[in-house]
This record gives structure tokens, sequence and C-alpha cells, in this order.
């Protein structure tokens, strides 16, 4: 399994080149972007963002005490805006709270307990968790979305009903615990999937369509993003 994951990435890469995600100029901007982009396209919360960015509210202490209504009108664009109007503000409010608003201290936790506190707010999953930890916080947390299942799936890399976890623990058991490399990892699987692994695929296209052959081929040396 080690050298297929690095067969994928290495060919993920050369095909799609660096992502350099996740856009965001503070780790806050990035952490309200992840929750934002939940089941919607990154272009609906980018518009969100920017419109919260006019109303300077892009900060814990603001975005905690704005009106929920107020709040959801100005997010409209990223869907489900009343729950995530809430989750936002659950977010600020948990921020405040635990770590004075200061993401810096947020990032001083260890990673699983931290990974603990993220997934008790309401509204936070998994994949919006490590989103968070990864791309704001810069710990070593794989992300597991949609797109990589399909991804794996269809080359009977797991089963359809593999749970988040198991899929998850597929690369953080085969691959070095490097955030730059998950994010890079991460950003080339999402790639793929906008790109040619849809809901009808362009196998003929895909740069994986000799997987078989690729993982034969890929030595044991440690890969870099």
């Amino acid at each position: 399994m080690k050298r297929t994951l690095q067969a994928i990435y290495r060919r993920l890469f050369s095909t799609f080149g660096p992502q350099r995600w996740w856009p965001g100029e503070t780790p806050f901007e990035v952490a309200v972007g992840a929750i934002l982009t939940q089941n919607t396209a990154w272009t609906n919360a980018a518009r969100a963002i920017a419109r919260l960015k006019e109303e300077n509210l892009l900060h814990a202490g603001r975005l905690g005490k704005v009106p929920e209504k107020r709040l959801a009108l100005l997010i409209r664009s990223s869907g489900y805006f009343n729950q995530k109007a809430k989750r936002l503000r659950t977010f600020a409010r948990y921020l405040l709270t635990r770590y004075g608003g200061r993401m810096g201290r947020m990032k001083e936790v260890p990673l699983a307990p931290l990974r603990e506190e993220l997934l008790g707010l309401s509204g936070i999953g998994p994949e919006t968790a490590d989103s968070i930890l990864l791309y704001a916080l810069d710990k070593p947390a794989f992300v597991v979305d949609a797109y990589t299942r399909r991804i794996l799936a269809r080359h009977s890399l797991i089963s359809w009903e593999a749970s988040y976890e198991e899929i998850q623990g597929l690369f953080m058991s085969h691959l070095p615990a490097e955030t730059s490399l998950f994010n890079e990892y991460h950003a080339l699987l999402v790639a793929l999937g906008k790109g040619l692994c849809q809901a009808h695929p362009k196998c003929h296209l895909c740069p994986l369509r000799d997987l078989g052959r690729l993982r034969l081929e890929t030595s044991p040396a440690k890969i870099r993003p």
C-alpha cells in the first residue's frame, strides 16, 4: 500500500503540479473557510468570505458578537447559511473562550486532543476539523473528502463503505506525518476529482489509469511535496 500511495502522489504531482492550498490570509480566515465550504463549491464559500471581509468581521471577537440573522445574510452564497452562521459563531466563541481568540495559542495544543475539541463543537465533523488542523494550524491530519473516497474506491483500494477513519488511517499509517505532504496530497486528489474523476468519469484521460504498472515501478524512496 505504501508504494501505491507513493505512485499516486508522484503521478498526480507530475500531472497537476503544486496546488498551493489553502487560500486565506490568516489562520482564522482559513478556519472560517473550512466551515463555509461544507457542502458547497469553494467559489461560493469565497464569495461569503469576501462579504465578511467587507464588513470587517474576519476576527473572532467581532464574528462571535454579530447577530446570527445578519451573519446568515452575509454568508448566503455559501448555502445552508443559517446552519453555517451558527457554526461560525460557535467556533468564534470557542476560540475566544478557550484560547483568547488566538489561533497561535490553539496551535500549541497537540493534534489528538485538539482534534477531539474541534469534533466536540456543533456542526464540526471530521473533514472540517481536519481541514482546520491541516490548513489553518499546520497539523499533520490527512483530510478525507468525497473526491478521495471516489478515487480510491474506483481503483479498488478501499470499499465504497469504508469509514472516514479507515480512509484517513490508510494515508496516515503509510506516509510520513508531514503537514506539507498531506496538504499537497489532498489538494492533488481534489484536482483529479474535479477535473476527471467526476460522477461521470473521464477514465481514458486519468493519470492513474495505469496504476497497477505505476505501483510496480515506484521505488520505496521517500516522497516529498
